[in-house]
This record gives C-alpha cells, structure tokens and sequence, in this order.
C-alpha cells in the first residue's frame, strides 16, 4: 500500500462531525421492521425448507445493507418499504398454532400451596434458577453484530455516508453507537450469572476473578494480536479512537475484569445506581479534572499518553457496560422484580440484620418467581440448620430443593413495561443533559456521560422493541401475566398439558412458551448469535484483505454494492453453515 493512498485513506475515516439522534434511529428502525416483516412472513406463509438460508438472508440481512448504504439519506423510504407488505401479510390469517384450553389454567393459589408445601422440604443451600435463552435478546444481538461486520468494510466506501462513520470528537453517529452497543451487549450477558443465583456477588472475588480472566483472555490476546498486525503491515489506522496501541478489543477484555471487583457493591447498591455514579464520576473528572483537555491537547510522548483515549474511556464503557448489566438482571429474569429482591435480601443478610418476612399473599408469591417444580423427595430441614430466616438461603420461591426440576417462565409483558420505564428515563435525562450542554455534547472518543446515557437509551428502546414485536407475533400464555376476571388471582397453565403440548419454557429449539416447532429466534440470527466472537474476527479479517486487494475509496457505488453483498452474504453463509455447533469455546 503505497504511503499516498495510506495517507488518503486515513483522511477519508477522518475529522467526521457525525449526524443527528433522530436520523440514526430512523436507519436503526429497519432493523425492527424487517424483524416484522420476517415474523409476518414465518406466521402467515408456509414455510420453504429449500429456500430457506436465502430468505433469510434477503429479510434479515439485506434491509440492514440498505439502510446503511442507498436508503441512508432517505431511511424512511426503506421502512415503508419494509412496512408495506408486513401491513399486507397481516391481512392473511394466521397459520394455526398450539392454544391454551380453559382446562388447561389453574389458579395460583394451587400452585402456592404446591410453593408452600415445597418450602417444607428446602436444603440448606440456594438454588441456580435456569435462565433459559431470551429469543428477543438473540435477536438484538445478532442484528447488532450484523450490523457491525457491515458497517467495518461499508465505511471503507464511499456508498457509505461520511456522517455515519464515527466522530472524531464530538457528534453522533451509527459507528458510534456500534461500538458502545457491543459493550452494553456485553453487560446484558454478564447478568446471566448473577440472575442463575444472586448469591454468586457474595462468593469469595479471586476466584471469580480468575474465572472471568480466563474467559477474557483471549479476547486480550486477540487485540494485542491486532495491534501487532496493523503495525506490521502499516495498515491506515485512525488514532484518536482509542490510541497508538490501544484498541476496542482490548477495552472489551478488561472490563469484565473491573465489573467482578465491584460485586461487594453491588449487594448494596442497585447496579442501575452504581452504572449512573460511575458515569457521574467520570464526567466530573473530564470537566473539572481536566481529563477531557488532557485526550484533546496531550502530545503522545509516553505509552499511557499514547493511548489516552483507551485508558481515559475505560472509565466510560464500564458504566454502559454497568447499566447493560442492570438491564440483564430485568429481562433475564423470571420477573421484572426478581433480581432485586434477592439483592435486598443479600444485603440484609450481610448487615446481620435479617428478619423473618411476614407470609406473601398468593399472587406476591407467584409475581416473585413464576414456576412449577417437580420435587424429588429431600430431607426435610432441621431446625438446627444454619439458615437465617430472610436470608438468600432462606425457603422462598427462589430457593427450591437442588434436585427439583425447575422450570422457570418469564413475564415478558411485564418486563416490557418496566422495560419501557426506563428507556423513557434514559431518553429524558439525555434530553435534560443536552439541554444544559453537561459534557459539551455527545462523545465517543472519550465515552462522556452524554455518550452513555444515549447508549442505555438506544439500546434499551431497541431491545423493548424487539419484545414487542415477539410478544405480538407469538403470543403465549407463558410470556405474559393472565389473571381470572372473576377471583382476580393469576393463572399458571397447568404443567401437565405444557409438557404434553410441548409449551414448557426452553423446550427444545421453540420459542418460549410459543408451542410450535422453529418459533424461537429467526434462525439465521441463532446462527449469527451462536458463533459472534468468530464470525466478527471472520469479518475483520475478510475487510482487511479487501482493503489490500482493492483501493476502496475509489471504487464507484454499484462496484462497492456488488463486494459488500457478497462479503455480508458470504459472512451469513458461513454462520448458517456452522449453526448446529459452536466453533470455539473458551
């Protein structure tokens, strides 16, 4: 690569001032839309075996090429587009699916006194509840890397818009939002431990510690291999987004590491809390401590100066990643509620100062922890037994017998509503901080509060509106709360008829409580989601050979239409080829 077309290259990525908030979420509503046009075509069409990676590619995938590309000046021409024959397919009835008969309901207070009689026969030790896959959740994550593995090669094009590749200082753009996605992303799966048994923040740290390192360890080793490349092939490289040697695969080894440190807070304070405190904090130290001043002027002239950015938006990323995690803990869950109430109890439990909770009503019981056990006989607990009443070990509808089977069902109806409780808040608090231009605007580069807070915003709006779309395309009695109009107490499906009709929560490769065979997550974004880390490591590597085989800056739009769908399409080949096993585990 000669050094004129490096220094071209360089400047064609450089000096972005970004775009508007409104405009990114107009190209970002494509994804949803074409998630609306795939289930209304998976709900009313007979399915087509033998087509059936390419429909998927063209619903999934296309719409996401598009909307970055030759609909990005005119995104709300695509989402009509989009729109239409969704609107058309609704027109058709719905191709017949499992329901519920009356019979097939029971009130809760059967199943409390099931709860209670269980709680007679409760071990000393708490349970692991089973966090079975949030089809939603796939689907967000799929789409956002999809999205990213486009954007990586699209930006090397000039068919892709200046204003969406990202900002050097300050502005918003849709490579901006990618970025601190893929940590907020990150956050939201971290919570898997922690809602399988809030316990697990008590537990001794070096071990965990040592745990989480290992995992992270080669995402570590991937970056430093990153770094080692880009330097000895002179590949262009845009400094000011993390640094000389920094980059963000380093940021995403790290950060775990801290969040397990701070597991001895989090018993005490919300984690949402402590996300908002830790981007307060770090906003306070660019204003006033003149941080901000220090990644704008500072000569490069030392390793820690030389990856300002990197290590100065540590800080930054680790609160998105704080409020990805807080946003786990309520759609993961059995119910909205769940994880704090076993936080309130950890915390009182550690104070010294638990005491025995008044008895629930029914439905508090059932709202908790929505479940039917099947018990194994246990030995029944001893008054002797060192279990404190109203601690984390204590009988609750959480703590059943480590050999009981469990199945746990999520009320995502609820989880929506609280869901969309806080994307209001986030989309607020960011209006009420642009405002008063706290922070000077949004920024990436130094993750300031602004960029946070905009993050949670986005991403909690886009995960709200992928569950809405799953609970109105494959409606369940097991995704939602049905109470009797005359007792006015919940009613559970009675666990008999789930498992004779196939509805029990995480059986086989349905969608939760949907009853029909494939109505999990689209089966392309499965795929995608399965394999992320090696198909995104797959894409960073296909973009660095085409931008060596090709000048790609030059190259006319149809020329760059033609190589990126391929690239796009190939990369969705090779996770729909791989999508019955997982390449690499670590």
């Amino acid at each position: 690569m000669s050094n004129d077309y490096k220094a071209s290259k360089e400047a064609f990525v450089s000096g972005m001032t970004g775009s508007t908030i409104g405009h990114i979420n107009m190209i970002s509503l494509a994804s949803l839309l074409s998630i609306a046009l795939h289930s209304a075509v998976r709900t009313r069409l007979p399915p087509s075996r033998s087509f059936q990676f390419m429909t998927e590619a063209l619903l999934l995938v296309l719409p996401m090429l598009l909307s970055v590309t030759l609909f990005a000046n005119s995104p709300l021409v695509l989402c009509l587009i989009l729109a239409i024959p969704t609107g058309l397919l609704l027109l058709l009835p719905r191709r017949e699916s499992g329901t519920f008969l009356p019979s097939s309901l029971r009130h809760s207070r059967q199943s409390s006194r099931a709860s209670n009689t269980s709680q007679q026969t409760i071990p000393s030790r708490p349970l692991s509840i089973p966090v079975p896959p949030l089809p939603a959740l796939t689907t967000y994550r799929a789409h956002m890397l999809i999205l990213t593995i486009i954007c990586i090669l699209a930006v090397d094009f000039p068919v892709f818009p200046r204003f969406l590749a990202k900002c050097e200082t300050y502005g918003v753009s849709l490579m901006d939002i990618g970025v601190g996605s893929f940590v907020f992303s990150q956050g939201i799966v971290s919570a898997i431990p922690l809602v399988k048994n809030p316990a697990h923040l008590t537990e001794p740290l070096l071990p965990k510690v040592t745990t989480v390192l290992r995992k992270c360890s080669a995402v570590l080793l991937i970056g430093l291999l990153r770094t080692i490349s880009v330097k000895g092939t002179e590949y262009p490289e845009h400094v000011t987004e993390y640094g000389v040697h920094w980059n963000f695969f380093i940021t995403l080894g790290l950060i775990p590491i801290i969040q397990v440190l701070l597991h001895p807070v989090m018993v005490y304070v919300p984690i949402s809390l402590l996300g908002l405190v830790v981007a307060v904090s770090h906003q306070l130290a660019l204003s006033t401590g003149r941080l901000a001043q220090y990644v704008l002027d500072a000569p490069r002239i030392g390793v820690v100066s030389a990856n300002k950015e990197g290590l100065i938006s540590l800080t930054g990323y680790l609160a998105i990643h704080l409020l990805g995690l807080s946003t786990g803990t309520l759609v993961l869950a059995p119910s909205p509620s769940y994880f704090r109430r076993r936080q309130q109890q950890l915390a009182e439990h550690a104070q010294g100062d638990a005491r025995q909770r008044p008895s629930t009503s029914d439905s508090d019981t059932d709202d908790d922890v929505p479940v039917s056990a099947q018990a194994s006989p246990v030995s029944p607990i001893s008054p002797t037994s060192p279990v404190s009443p109203g601690s984390p070990l204590s009988p609750s509808p959480a703590n059943i017998p480590s050999r009981t089977r469990v199945k746990v069902r999520r009320e995502n109806d609820k989880t929506a509503t609280e869901l969309c409780s806080y994307a209001v808040l986030w989309w607020v608090l960011l209006g009420a901080l642009r405002l008063f231009d706290i922070g000077a605007g949004v920024s990436r580069r130094m993750a300031n509060l602004q960029y946070v807070i905009w993050i949670a915003a986005y991403n909690s709006t886009f995960i709200l509106g992928y569950l809405v779309l799953d609970l109105v395309f494959f409606p369940s009695p097991l995704s939602r709360s049905v109470y009797s109009p005359t007792s006015k107490l919940k009613i559970h499906p009675d666990a008999g008829v789930l498992k004779a009709t196939g509805h029990e929560a995480g059986a086989g490769r349905g969608r939760e409580g949907s009853g029909r065979e494939g109505t999990g997550a689209q089966p392309l974004l499965e795929a995608i989601n399965k394999n992320g880390l090696m198909l995104f490591l797959l894409a960073n590597v296909t973009t660095g050979l085409i931008n060596l085989s090709m000048q790609t800056i030059y190259a006319s739009d149809w020329v760059a239409m033609v190589v990126l769908t391929l690239y796009s399409f190939g990369i969705s080949a090779v996770a729909w080829t791989c999508r019955h096993r997982k390449i690499w585990r670590f």
